[in-house]
């Protein structure tokens, strides 16, 4: 997760002392010296939406033994135990889970921040209210476009105008809320439109997504941006967020799930003669170190299997109902977990040569092994060119 606003700003908000903490980049275990990883969980696979991109393949259907309410508390405890500063209830739909509430206010009561990754398609303005007063630090809602972009990509009819409630029933309790909304050919389009959207809407906080070749994902790797339009995207997202600030909005803009933005922002500082922000850029992304999956970002499934993030399933490394979570992600005898650690002497192709790959670590191992069968090849959606690289 690369905060743009943080870069071209140097502005704080919760997220950015865990990102760009000092020694961030040197850490194996945790986001920073003594705090473990921030941990989704995702705490079910049932939805009532049927995304083209879920990477849980998520569905109306229930599923079979998934986590308890005693489980899941004994699991928080566990990540209390290990330092853990924040916990994503993600799905399938979270809010679907009739223990949601408890479980999130019983996470904040262990001092692990509760968030939540939704649909917002359930978000009424009464559960919105109890969302803020269990101490929900923040809420993100999924929207890949305006209506009929986004009702195709969700599956539903009404999805949008749903999820536009939701939205606006965060906003009438003073609940942080935010969009997340992942990037492709079919809503490239609606990128200038979301900067508008948001500002109209009042909503602090959108983040990026570039696209993950996983689950229903791995059947969108042609409808993925090209490098040229990447780069065009991150022009418009560079251009809207020095909008915001020039007139005084505070938004907090991040990218997320491509390391080279930082570097392309970097560059582009460079090149527009900008020294001091290029210098201020460079210092940041130097101090995060990159990708952080398996070291400062963690995931656990509806069943409690323990993985390196949301979106690499297909590894995994025990189960919290069998060992606590702690002992899970120190333990290296897993060589995906061990490599995750320490990743650079493996990588292969592009990432190797990079000469940022300090201030990227090998970018999203997932789409590399999706696109060629090797974990640690280089990532295909690194669209920085041969001589920026070299």
């Amino acid at each position: 997760m690369i905060s743009i606003t943080k870069l071209l700003f140097a502005r704080e908000y919760y997220g950015d002392r865990l990102r760009y903490s000092k020694g961030a980049n040197r850490m194996t275990n945790g986001a920073a010296e003594g705090i473990g990883p921030v941990v989704v969980w995702n705490s079910t696979k049932t939805c009532n939406l049927k995304c083209r991109h879920c990477y849980m393949e998520s569905d109306s259907r229930k599923y079979n033994n998934e986590l308890t309410t005693d489980e899941a508390k004994t699991f928080i405890n566990d990540l209390a135990d290990f330092k853990v500063p924040v916990l994503l209830f993600s799905g399938g739909e979270p809010l679907i889970r009739p223990d949601f509430f408890e479980l999130a206010e019983y996470a904040a009561s262990k001092e692990v921040r509760p968030t939540l990754s939704t649909n917002g398609t359930l978000i009424t303005r009464e559960v919105a209210q109890r969302i803020k007063d269990i101490g929900v630090g923040y809420v993100g809602i999924s929207l890949d476009g305006l209506k009929e972009v986004n009702d195709k990509f969700r599956g539903v009819d009404g999805a949008y105008e749903k999820a536009m409630k939701g939205i606006e029933n965060c906003v009438a309790v003073g609940q942080r809320v935010g969009l997340r909304f992942t990037i492709n050919q079919h809503n490239l389009r609606d990128l200038e439109n979301i900067f508008d959207f948001i500002e109209e809407k009042q909503i602090n906080r959108v983040c990026f997504y570039h696209l993950v070749y996983s689950g229903r994902g791995n059947q969108m790797m042609d409808e993925d941006v090209t490098p040229a339009e990447s780069r065009r995207a991150m022009d418009i997202i560079i251009k809207r967020t020095k909008d915001f600030e020039k007139r005084g909005l505070k938004k907090e803009i991040l990218t997320v799930d491509n390391h080279c933005d930082g570097v392309y922002m970097y560059l582009k500082a460079l090149q527009d003669g900008d020294s001091s922000t290029a210098a201020q850029i460079k210092h940041y992304i130097s101090t995060n170190g990159g990708n952080r999956s398996g070291i400062a970002f963690g995931e656990v499934d509806p069943f409690g299997y323990v993985h390196p993030d949301q979106f690499t399933q297909h590894h995994t490394f025990g189960n919290v109902r069998d060992r606590k979570f702690g002992d899970i992600w120190t333990d290296v005898n897993n060589p995906i977990m061990r490599g995750l650690k320490n990743r650079k002497p493996l990588l292969k192709g592009r990432c190797a040569q990079c000469k940022f790959l300090d201030n990227c670590n090998g970018n999203f191992r997932t789409r590399a092994e999706a696109k060629t069968g090797d974990f640690w090849q280089s990532d295909p959606s690194c669209y920085l060119t041969d001589e920026e690289i070299a």
